[in-house]
């Protein structure tokens, strides 16, 4: 089997208000929209009230060419990813030198040499560490991450793997693009940074989560729901206002198949691990799986001090769920969903190990 046993965090130094950006948008974007003010209750109706960025607030009002962000990117995303790395192998009680092999996910930037091979450099990891870059899967990656890594631990289980998550998704902001969706996203997105130690069977003796089954899902023609187009001046949005309906459409019977095939329902689960894309994706997670929306108060909280950090957003809530502690024999549910459209579901258990 594989366990998932320790997660570390880490957050950019600047912490934005959601009504300051409320205000900065408004000025950004009156000329593109004759009835802003209309737009605007987006900022609070949303629930996100403080965001972590890499970057000052008074940054977002200029013209930044796609070098100057991606360098940024490069920069903060190993300054980032490190410092997550660090605290993860701290609470595990481990070094750099104990990880066989790194996974690293992101989408807001990129690099060559790829991002974890800097952060190898950074820690002083073994010079043999075995590293997979991950890119381009969206609010997807943390979960496609976990499911990557819990799989090569069941093939080498004498093995470590950190997944390491990095998102700076306030660098790709385009002050030139007034978009609808670029109003929403800005009202949405942040950065953050997350790690997860995974375990393989015979290296593991702590309490955490076994990963029992997964479930990658792509369904065909949905590649304009959610992601980037590329063009001169970075990465620029795409957002469709359909996803909470998609989430009810595709979503559930996607669940209840997943489940079915462990002999299992919605009724089985106790512990909900959602990435939170939205307040309204939250709310359709919890009216799919038939639960209170008190269910995903993890996931509430997260969105609420941080706002939805793509990738990297799941992994706080898992954070969370790891530290409150999840019975043995309990069984959750971690799931997220990226471009695509796909969705990625992990079945988890609780367990003591002695």
């Amino acid at each position: 089997m594989s366990h998932i046993t320790a997660v570390g965090t880490a957050l950019p130094p600047y912490i934005l208000q959601q009504s300051d950006v409320r205000d900065l948008a408004r000025r950004l974007f009156a000329d593109a929209f004759r009835d802003i003010d209309r737009l605007m209750p987006v900022f609070s109706n949303g629930q996100v009230e403080t965001r972590h960025f890499c970057v000052p607030l008074d940054w977002f009002g200029a013209a930044h060419t796609f070098a100057e962000k991606n360098a940024l990117f490069q920069e903060w995303a190993v300054r980032l990813g490190a410092e997550a790395a660090r605290n993860c192998l701290t609470r595990a009680g481990l070094g750099p030198t104990d990880i066989d092999h790194i996974f690293f996910v992101s989408t807001t930037g990129i690099a060559t040499p790829s991002i974890d091979s800097r952060i190898i450099n950074e820690l002083g990891m073994n010079v043999h560490t075995k590293r997979t870059p991950i890119f381009g899967l969206g609010c997807a990656g943390g979960a496609v991450g976990l499911s990557r890594a819990q799989e090569y631990v069941r093939t080498f289980p004498t093995e470590r793997v950190l997944l390491v998550a990095v998102e700076c998704c306030g660098l790709t902001f385009q002050q030139q693009d007034r978009s609808k969706s670029n109003l929403i996203a800005t009202s949405l997105f942040a950065d953050g940074a997350a790690a997860v130690l995974i375990e393989g069977d015979h290296v593991c003796h702590s309490r955490g989560l076994e990963v029992l089954a997964t479930m990658s899902t792509l369904w065909p023609n949905t590649q304009d729901v959610m992601g980037w187009d590329i063009n001169e001046h970075g990465l620029q949005v795409i957002f469709s206002r359909d996803i909470p309906t998609l989430v009810h459409t595709l979503v559930q019977p996607n669940v209840d198949e997943f489940l079915k095939k462990h002999s299992m329902t919605c009724s089985d689960l106790k512990h909900f691990i959602a990435h939170p894309g939205g307040i309204k994706v939250i709310q359709a997670y919890a009216d799919i799986l038939r639960q209170p929306l008190a269910n995903f108060s993890h996931a509430l909280d997260v969105l609420r001090c941080y706002g939805n950090m793509s990738s990297v957003t799941v992994l706080f809530v898992l954070e969370k769920f790891l530290a409150q502690g999840i019975a043995p024999g309990e069984y959750g549910l971690i799931s997220a969903l990226g471009p695509g459209f796909s969705s990625e579901l992990l079945l988890v258990r609780g367990i003591q190990i002695q």
